[in-house]
């Protein structure tokens, strides 16, 4: 229960930090371009959705995540370093690596997409836009991509919570278009351009630059795309959703989408091949 207590109020911070972030951004735009890049009704379901989705979250960490890997601690290296600065960093830069591959394994397998495809179903990049999220998330499995590896080197759950939610709170800030190019800095790190070209939907933005904090994954695996080499970026993805504005539908609509795809075609593959395989395979769907 207290693990529980602590989340909501971790939650009912985080919404005050960024609610008044969203304010300076829209202020700073419209100033500077007469503009503020934010839609009323995308907006709302953006908060909306935000809301859902970290309400699930802090539950699912406080009644079983963070359990999950406590009972799987003892069965991995045993590493357990003690708290220091340059063990943090270490984990820092691990579960980086993860979330990497998580962030990959949601746009190449149509079960984890489903909950993925909400946040990339925008179709304006702003600060809101980080909040676009699906409170199935925690629900679908694929948090195990980053607990289970971290848990088995042996770092503490309280640890590899902090390097998650830190790693997702730099994240936040890459959702911009009030941000130019960051010169020496983007050879390293995840910035706003590199990410603007990962929520792109034309053929050379798409399933590039998964980086967290760090974009040297990207540069390291082949999957890297400077904005300059991008072309012009239109923000949404390929099949928008019917009701883009309605935040129950836009968390639900992909996953029902599979389930009728499963129902009508009787084939298990659909739920572990890349999202556009039913496509390719039968045809053009409804």
């Amino acid at each position: 229960m207290e693990d529980l207590i602590r989340a909501i109020g971790f939650i009912l911070a985080a919404g005050i930090f960024f609610m008044a972030l969203m304010v300076f951004e829209a202020w700073y735009l419209y100033r500077k371009t007469g503009n503020s890049n934010y839609r009323f009704g995308e907006t709302l379901a953006n908060l909306t959705t935000g809301a859902s989705y970290k309400i699930v979250d802090g539950i699912a960490i406080a009644l079983f995540i963070t359990a999950f890997s406590d009972m799987i601690n003892p069965y991995g290296l045993g590493w357990n370093p003690e708290p220091s600065i340059w063990a943090f960093a270490v984990l820092f830069v691990l579960a980086d690596l993860c979330m990497y591959f998580n962030h990959l394994a949601m746009h190449k397998f149509r079960w984890f997409w489903a909950t993925h495809v909400t946040h990339h179903s925008s179709q304006h990049m702003n600060l809101s836009t980080a909040l676009r999220q699906n409170f199935l998330n925690a629900l679908n499995g694929n948090w195990l991509l980053m607990w289970v590896p971290l848990s088995l080197i042996g770092f503490d759950k309280d640890w590899i919570l902090i390097a998650i939610e830190t790693n997702l709170l730099y994240q936040f800030f890459c959702h911009t278009e009030a941000v130019g190019r960051l010169g020496w800095f983007e050879k390293l790190f995840n910035t706003p351009s590199h990410h603007r070209v990962h929520h792109g939907s034309n053929p050379a933005q798409i399933d590039r630059n998964f980086g967290g904090v760090f974009i040297i994954w990207d540069k390291l695996f082949g999957t890297f795309r400077d904005e300059s080499d991008a072309g012009i970026i239109k923000y949404g993805v390929t099949r928008m959703p019917a009701k883009p504005l309605n935040p129950f539908y836009i968390q639900v609509y992909e996953l029902v989408s599979i389930f009728k795809d499963l129902w009508k075609y009787k084939d298990i593959r659909i739920l572990y091949k890349h999202p556009e395989w039913v496509t390719e395979k039968y045809g053009k769907q409804d």
